[in-house]
């Protein structure tokens, strides 16, 4: 799949110039046969040209990069297929309330009569010249933090206290994500910003989201997979405006309930499962329900969804 990555980038109009770097990158920056079960292998694939180059030549100039967007935006699927494209192994770190240095450089722990240290992803991602992708880094308390600070400037080191003074691969790079109005995030400081090249991700388009459908899904009628795309975008739009929460807004719930039309339910019960029943409150769920109801038919099945 790493190889059919390049393809689908050289396909949606990537530069050639950004490819033959990519190609050149994978193939200078060699990995063991153990960290190869670690390059990922996309589910999905985020489809917008600008976004990739300026996500490719940010990573080749030696930078980190953070993904700043609202909830369904792709960032963690474009840094997934980042991750592939450069053909390096990824560690995913979500940084959470309870993340702590120890948590991502390691802890000391007893092994054949002696304390050793039992490394932790960012000590391991330094290492092999991995990607990180940071999760929600507006979320990261100040411990975790001061560890990010230093491996994310110019000094590119890890001081494990104790132990030895580790300094970066070359090819370690650093992807943020991050999304405004969740509770737990917080402003990120101008130090932190200082670290990363900044893209702002776009909401998906009515059209790349049907590319993504039929990608994913390639026996659905393109009528069908325009109606999808189109009940996602009425959401997002009812979501922006204020009359409903994000909750439904979710693309995973989308795809999931396709898939479950292909097995063979009812694509109103499917849609309920992966979008409508995200909504916990009554008024709001029954809001969303007469949103999918007004475009989707009660009867609609699989035999009219899928060709095959």
């Amino acid at each position: 799949m790493q190889t059919d990555i390049l393809e689908f980038l050289r396909g949606e109009g990537i530069s050639e110039r950004l490819l033959g770097e990519i190609e050149h990158f994978r193939s200078f920056y060699k990995i063991s046969d153990e960290m190869k079960s670690r390059i990922p292998d996309p589910q999905y694939r985020y489809y917008g040209t600008e976004i990739w180059e300026q996500a490719i030549a940010t990573l080749l100039a030696g930078e980190n990069l953070l993904l700043d967007g609202p909830k369904a935006t792709g960032k963690n699927v474009l840094a997934e297929g980042l991750s592939a494209a450069f053909g390096r192994p990824e560690w995913d770190i979500s940084l959470y309330i309870n993340t702590d240095s120890a948590s991502l450089i390691g802890t000391d722990t007893f092994e054949n009569g002696a304390v050793r240290l039992r490394k932790g992803p960012i000590y391991r991602c330094a290492e092999e010249g991995g990607f990180a992708i940071l999760d929600e880094i507006n979320m990261a308390k100040n411990e975790s933090l001061a560890v990010l600070h230093a491996v994310l400037d110019f000094r590119r080191v890890i001081d494990v206290p104790g132990y030895d003074r580790i300094t970066l691969a070359e090819a370690c790079r650093f992807i943020g994500t991050m999304n405004y109005g969740y509770a737990g995030t917080r402003e990120v400081n101008e130090a932190l910003a200082s670290r990363f090249m900044v893209i702002h991700m776009p909401v998906i388009s009515i059209d790349n989201l049907q590319k993504l459908i039929r990608a994913k899904y390639p026996q659905i009628r393109e009528e069908y997979a325009k109606q999808f795309a189109e009940l996602f975008d009425e959401i997002r739009k009812k979501c922006e405006g204020g009359e409903i929460s994000t909750k439904a807004l979710d693309l995973r719930g989308l795809l999931a309930a396709i898939l479950m039309m292909y097995r063979g339910l009812p694509a109103m019960q499917s849609l309920q499962l992966g979008m409508v029943n995200k909504c916990f409150d009554d008024y709001e769920r029954q809001l969303v329900q007469d949103i999918v109801s007004v475009r989707i038919p009660g009867d609609l099945g699989r035999d009219r969804i899928f060709s095959d």
